[in-house]
């Protein structure tokens, strides 16, 4: 699983499941870098709200790059299976079906939460 997120590109804010790296910038502007990684559990737990919010049915893109502001908050979410994968790309200003941005919101939540308790788990 990858999740980025932030306003500039590149995407400032990323982890990767498989190495364990979290780089974020924190409310000072400094970027942390810290490296845990999360357990099965948490992993099925992702999978199993994936599953429940229809990630799977979701569009590549909710939304589209805007030229507006560069302060639109955009969200990169990346499963990765053996047989196959899911590329979700999130735009902050997403005007669509309020349903699907919705879900989108829901999964981001989740990825978070869980990210927050396995870092908070590692100590580091």
């Amino acid at each position: 699983m990858q999740f980025s997120y932030g306003v500039k590109d590149p995407l400032e804010n990323n982890y990767d499941s498989k190495t364990g790296v979290y780089h974020y910038v924190n409310n000072k502007d400094s970027v942390i870098t810290k490296k845990f990684f999360l357990k099965s559990d948490d992993i099925l737990y992702m999978h199993r709200k994936a599953n429940e919010i229809g990630l799977w049915n979701f569009p590549d893109t909710i939304g589209k790059k805007s030229n507006k502001s560069q302060s639109i908050p955009r969200y990169d979410i990346t499963f990765n299976y053996k047989e196959k994968s899911k590329h979700v790309t999130v735009y902050g200003d997403f005007d669509g079906n309020p349903k699907l941005l919705d879900a989108a919101v829901q999964m981001r939540k989740i990825i978070q939460e869980t990210l927050l308790q396995a870092e908070r788990r590692s100590g580091k």
